[in-house]
């Protein structure tokens, strides 16, 4: 029996080598998850600002297209002037001239208020961009940081699995069930020491009769009140 209890604290100690371990994994695969949020927010909007540009460029285009036609418009109108003959078709051409040069004046500050949105818009980018590039070059270096550090935890992690198979290998069938059964419910204490006549994983009082009888290692016992394996430190 000692010599099972013996592998028995070893096999704890191992078992919470590897929870710890796993849980160090495990916040490292949370941050890897969360830490291309900001660059993914930073990208989202490059993106937003790149398709806004595009279509205010794409409605100057439109309203660029509208000048042209109308500025053809007066041009046409104008050099009907010389071959008018009555004074109504006159003044009908000349009003005709008249709105085409207001609509030309309104279609022109349409593309200045363009042009001064789209400049706007693409100082905005460019330092969207400039902060989307810092981001990133912290992220990947983050990242690279965090996959060396996953493959250790994973090299250490396959090593001590190995470790512990084998020494449940040295463990009877039963016991080593009774064990694992203790690790799932016990929040990864299934083995703990007894001291003064107290079970340190519950600190509750142990029968006087029982705590003697861990000096006789004659069979392993458990805590009536947890049902934790015990042991009394410095005697096996």
């Amino acid at each position: 029996m000692q010599e099972q209890m013996q592998v028995l604290k070893e096999l704890q100690q191992l078992d919470q080598d590897l929870k710890g371990i796993r849980q160090n994994r495990q916040k490292l695969d949370q941050e890897q998850a969360v830490l291309g949020a900001d660059l993914d927010r930073v990208r989202a909007m490059v993106d937003a600002l790149s398709t806004s540009i595009d279509l205010l460029k794409q409605q100057r285009q439109e309203i660029s297209l509208a000048l042209v036609q109308e500025k053809d418009n007066v041009a046409k109108a104008e050099g009907r002037l010389p071959s008018i003959k009555t004074q109504k078709e006159y003044v009908a051409v000349l009003k005709e001239i008249d709105t085409a040069k207001k609509l030309n004046k309104d279609l022109n500050e349409k593309i200045q208020a363009k042009d001064g949105e789209i400049a706007a818009l693409a100082r905005e980018l460019e330092e969207k961009e400039t902060e989307m590039a810092a981001i990133e070059e912290k992220v990947n270096a983050r990242r690279s940081e965090l996959e060396k550090a996953l493959s250790g935890f994973d090299l250490s992690l396959a090593k001590k699995d190995g470790a512990r198979n084998e020494l449940l290998g040295k463990l009877p069938v039963p016991l080593r069930k009774r064990y694992q059964l203790l690790l799932d419910r016990r929040d990864g204490v299934a083995v703990v020491e007894a001291s003064n006549e107290t079970c340190l994983g519950c600190n509750m009082h142990l029968p006087p009769q029982l705590f003697n009888s861990l000096f006789q290692f004659k069979e392993v016992q458990s805590c009536p009140h947890c049902n934790r394996l015990l042991f009394v430190n410095g005697e096996c």
